[in-house]
C-alpha cells in the first residue's frame, strides 16, 4: 500500500491506496500537515468504479477505452473524498470554473452543452486575465466568510485547472441558443438545474450536509441563465454582465 497526505480545498487528506496513480495525480498538492480526513481504497472500491463506468456506458450508449485499475482507483479516492467533505463544509460540483481578476465564475449545464467551450471563449476574450480553476469537478467550500471555488487534480480530460482557491462571484446555467442572451435568475428558477450537478453522497448525514451547503451557496452568489452560441460574442456578453 502507498500513502501520502495532501491539501485539497483546505482539507488535509491522508490517502492510502493500492496503486501509485492517485499519488502521481495529486503531485503538487502534498502537505506535511497531519491529515484530518483519511481515505483508504482497496480492490472492492476499484471493482465498484468499474461497474459504475460500465453502467454509464449503458446509459449513454458510448463505449470507453477500458480503464486500468490505477485510474479506477483515482476515481474511488475522489468519491470517498466527496463523501466525507460535506462534513467539513466542502461539496463537489460538476461544472467549469475560471477566475478573472480575483473573482471566480462557475458554468453549469448537462454534459455536452458546452461548458468547457464557453470557458475557452472567455480565455480567448480575456487572455491571461482568465485562469482556469477547474474544468470539470471543482470543490466548493461554504463558510461564514463566503463561498470559494477550489482547484483539484480532477479537472477534466483536457487537464485544465490550477491548485488555487478563488472567491465565487457568480454561477451561470448555460443553454444552447442561436442568439446570445443573459438574464439574472432567481434561486428557484435554476435550483433543480444546479442540484443535478451536485455530487450527492450516499450516507444520509453527509447528504443532508451537502444539500445544506448547496442551498446556502445558491443563496449567496449571483445566479444567471445564459442562452448562447459558441461564438466569442457570447463570452463577451456573459463577462460584461456577470462582472457587475
Amino acid at each position: 500500500m502507498i500513502s501520502g497526505t495532501y491539501l485539497i480545498a483546505g482539507l488535509r487528506v491522508g490517502v492510502t491506496s493500492m496503486h501509485r496513480d492517485v499519488h502521481e495525480l495529486y503531485r503538487g498538492y502534498e502537505t506535511d500537515l497531519a491529515p484530518e480526513l483519511l481515505i483508504r481504497t482497496g480492490q472492492a472500491d476499484i471493482e465498484y468504479e468499474k461497474k459504475q463506468s460500465l453502467r454509464l456506458d449503458e446509459l449513454t450508449g458510448r463505449r470507453h477505452i477500458p480503464f486500468n485499475e490505477g485510474y479506477l482507483e483515482t476515481l474511488a479516492v475522489y468519491r470517498k473524498l466527496a463523501e466525507q467533505a460535506p462534513g467539513r463544509g466542502v461539496i463537489l460540483f460538476h461544472g467549469s470554473a475560471l477566475a478573472v481578476d480575483g473573482a471566480a465564475y462557475l458554468f453549469a449545464a448537462p454534459s455536452g452543452t458546452g461548458k468547457s467551450t464557453h470557458a475557452r471563449l472567455w480565455r480567448e476574450l480575456l487572455g491571461e486575465r482568465a485562469v482556469m480553476v477547474n474544468d470539470d469537478k471543482p470543490l466548493i467550500s461554504v463558510t461564514a466568510e463566503g463561498v470559494t471555488v477550489h482547484g483539484s487534480p480532477y479537472n477534466g480530460k483536457h487537464m485544465l485547472g490550477a491548485n488555487i482557491s478563488v472567491p465565487l462571484k457568480a454561477i451561470c446555467v448555460l443553454q444552447r441558443a442561436r442568439e446570445n442572451a443573459i438574464v439574472p435568475a432567481e434561486k428557484g428558477e435554476v435550483y433543480v438545474a444546479l442540484l443535478q450537478q451536485l455530487y450527492r453522497p450516499s450516507d444520509p448525514a453527509a447528504l443532508a450536509a451537502a444539500l445544506s451547503l448547496f442551498d446556502e451557496m445558491a443563496g449567496r452568489v449571483r445566479l444567471y441563465r445564459l442562452f448562447c452560441n459558441m461564438d466569442v460574442s457570447a463570452a463577451e456578453l456573459a463577462y460584461n454582465t456577470m462582472k457587475g
